[in-house]
């Protein structure tokens, strides 16, 4: 008779649900991660743009670049507070996903271990069952000599 352990369902259930919380997770960090990107490189083209209004503050400047050049620095600045906002967001997000793939993996981590134990027991009946027939075989040949 072989090994079957009835939860064993359940237990994959458990188990590709934890997988899917987990890539969840993943998708998360990927995304947070770009936007985290996105906001150092928007950070260094604000520093870009003032050393290049720094560097050509006593030149002969015309209006319309310097108007130009306080309209991108207008459009950084508010992509760089979009940019903190929804990174701020992704954490919050991490963090409740967190919770929810580590609740699933205690689910399926109870389950694992029931079934350890359950499949520990079976195969120390199996070899207990089997030392018995070794032993009782053993006295069998010992008894007609």
């Amino acid at each position: 008779m072989a090994f079957r352990f009835s939860l064993g369902s359940v237990l994959r259930v458990r188990g590709i649900v934890e997988e899917r919380e987990e890539r969840m997770l993943q998708s998360i960090q990927l995304e947070l991660s770009r936007a985290q990107e996105s906001l150092v490189r928007t950070e260094a083209e604000l520093e870009r743009s003032d050393a290049s209004r720094q560097a050509q503050i006593f030149k002969p400047f015309l209006a319309h670049n310097l108007h130009a050049s306080y309209g991108e620095v207008k459009q950084l600045k508010e992509s760089r507070e979009i940019l903190v906002d929804r990174i701020e967001k992704l954490k919050q997000l991490r963090d409740r996903q967190l919770v929810v793939y580590q609740q699933a993996r205690r689910n399926r981590e109870m389950l694992t271990d029931m079934r350890e134990e359950k499949l520990s027991v079976y195969e120390s009946d199996v070899a207990r069952g089997e030392q018995k027939t070794l032993d009782d075989n053993y006295i069998a040949r010992r008894g007609r000599v």
